[in-house]
């Protein structure tokens, strides 16, 4: 390969890598760590100083120095761009040849095509993902099942559903490629390859380079976001304002400056949504040091109706459309399952329940993980849309949230049962071991699991155990628990997989579950630690 200098591909070069690896396209990745890459180290350390104060007794209110943002009347986010103006169902999945076909023709208005929480970031996927969607847009796609002999094809352009990329986090590195000696950041290279290769696609097709972002915890990492999009589309010549972003309301410390991140973003705005395992998973986080009120119950009796989440979704509703932005509800990760009609039965009038809520809460469309939950979304928001692409003009005004009513976690109903601990080692060394093995979104106990199953799973068993958690049968949750607990998790695993169970990934993920789930320490992110373990 043509390298430029001072980068380095450390990957190996699978077929067609070339067209993705181009020259240019190196060329625009190592313009975009050298004039960020610097930024984004120092708001990860603001990131770790922040979390200290937390740790020693710190909480989290609405920023003073921003009240001139959210009381300012008048600012708006950009219009809705073509192909994003009625975004009342969205599918979620990697961005495998089959998930690519299979999202596109779904029927969804939305495709979040994601190099995040649902892809194992293993060099094929992050590379061979750009590539499928280089060859979606060029209608040179195809897939045949090896096991079946099913052929799988797009339909015609006006029935695909529009391509929303989410590349990882600020705090993930790819490390198969360098830069000045260093990897660079993985979200620099996963919106990198995908804008240089697609934004001109994009836009001969109608449409645009759209993007999820995640994991933000602070409006200036907004900010960071919004100067490399006006870098990026000044750079390839591409008009400014053409990229739009929605963001994922997935921690804490977003929810106290959602006005703030829809300001920082507003020129590329294109809404916000609403998460619910990974802002679980950050609400552990960020009070890791704290017991009594902070220790949540197990997280399937966590619901969208508990007292904070509550206060969570509202707020980001009302504030969505009192700045003209969309608002997007939470995943619906049910897997239905044509072999057990009882389950399928009771599992589908829950999605349609959360759904019809969502709607009726002034979302402007929700999420779902399987083809099959498209129809059941539409009509619960065509019955409250009607004719309409959104309900933006709904402005929420008798909504008021407080700073107590997000930090209510008191008021949540609900245990932790051995069962509850059972279930979140079962689900964490299942997905885990899928993980390490290449795969990013993995079917558990009929849902479709991602990397935030993971963290709220992990997180719950340390919580549990660092602050001497009883369960409801009286017993302390400790590590030893844990451990016993894990090895008959195990053997189950085993028993039920027969021949095919993998002893080798299996051991993996369980070594790597023990050590974020009971080292005295807390890691911040699971991936991190898996990550060093993949190729």
């Amino acid at each position: 390969m043509d390298m430029p200098d001072g980068v380095q591909v450390r990957g190996p070069l699978q077929p067609r890598y070339e067209e993705v690896l181009t020259r240019p396209a190196l060329e625009f990745l190592a313009y975009l760590q050298r004039e960020f890459g610097p930024r984004r180290a120092e708001l990860l350390a603001d990131r770790r100083r922040r979390q200290a104060e937390w740790d020693a007794g710190g909480s989290l209110d609405f920023l003073t120095e921003t009240v001139e943002v959210r009381s300012d009347p008048d600012w708006r986010v950009a219009p809705p761009a073509p192909g994003l103006i009625d975004r009342r169902v969205e599918i979620t999945g990697p961005t495998d040849r089959k998930m690519t076909i299979n999202a596109l023709n779904s029927g969804a208005k939305v495709w979040l095509a994601d190099f995040e929480d649902a892809s194992s970031p293993t060099w094929e996927n992050q590379v061979g993902g750009q590539l499928n969607l280089m060859d979606a847009l060029d209608r040179r796609i195809d897939f045949t099942d090896p096991s079946s002999g099913k052929q799988y094809a797009l339909r015609p352009a006006d029935e695909l559903a529009t391509i929303v990329v989410r590349p990882r986090g600020w705090h993930l590195p790819e490390k198969h490629l360098w830069v000045d000696g260093e990897p660079v950041s993985a979200s620099l290279f996963d919106f990198g390859l995908y804008f240089f290769h697609c934004a001109r696609r994009q836009l001969d097709r109608g449409h645009g380079p759209y993007f999820y972002l995640p994991k933000l915890e602070h409006h200036l990492e907004a900010r960071l976001w919004n100067d490399v999009f006006v870098a990026a589309q000044e750079r390839l010549g591409i008009p400014r304002g053409t990229i739009r972003a929605t963001v994922l309301i997935e921690t804490l410390p977003a929810a106290f400056q959602m006005e703030e991140i829809l300001y920082e973003l507003r020129e590329h705005s294109a809404g916000l949504n609403a998460g619910r395992w990974d802002y679980l998973f950050s609400v552990i986080k960020t009070f890791r040091t704290r017991g009594g009120e902070y220790v949540l119950p197990e997280r399937n009796a966590i619901t969208m109706t508990a007292p904070f989440m509550r206060a969570y979704t509202e707020l980001l509703v009302r504030t969505c459309h009192k700045r003209g932005a969309h608002a997007i509800g939470g995943m619906a990760a049910f897997i239905p399952n044509r072999r057990d009609p009882e389950v399928n039965e009771q599992a589908l009038a829950k999605v349609r329940s959360d759904k019809r809520r969502e709607a009726t809460d002034g979302f402007d469309g929700s999420w779902v993980a399987h083809p099959d939950l498209v129809p059941i979304c539409a009509e619960e928001f065509d019955a409250v849309l009607g004719s309409a692409t959104d309900q933006r003009d709904r402005l929420r005004e008798d909504v008021a949230v407080t700073r107590e009513d997000l930090l209510n976690f008191a008021a949540t109903d609900g245990g932790i049962t051995e069962a509850g601990l059972r279930n979140n080692i079962a689900v964490g060394l299942r997905y885990l071991a899928a993980w390490l093995s290449g795969f990013g979104a993995v079917a558990i106990f009929n849902l479709m699991e991602d990397a935030a199953t993971a963290e709220i799973s992990r997180s719950q068993v340390w919580q549990w155990v660092h602050h001497q958690v009883a369960l409801a049968d009286g017993r302390t949750v400790t590590g030893a628990l844990v451990n016993d607990l894990i090895e008959e998790e195990m053997a189950a695993i085993a028993e039920a997989a027969g021949e095919g169970f993998d002893t080798e990934a299996y051991a993996t993920a369980a070594s790597l579950f023990r050590q974020v789930a009971l080292a005295a320490e807390y890691e911040d992110f699971l991936t991190l630690p898996a990550y060093e373990r993949l190729p």
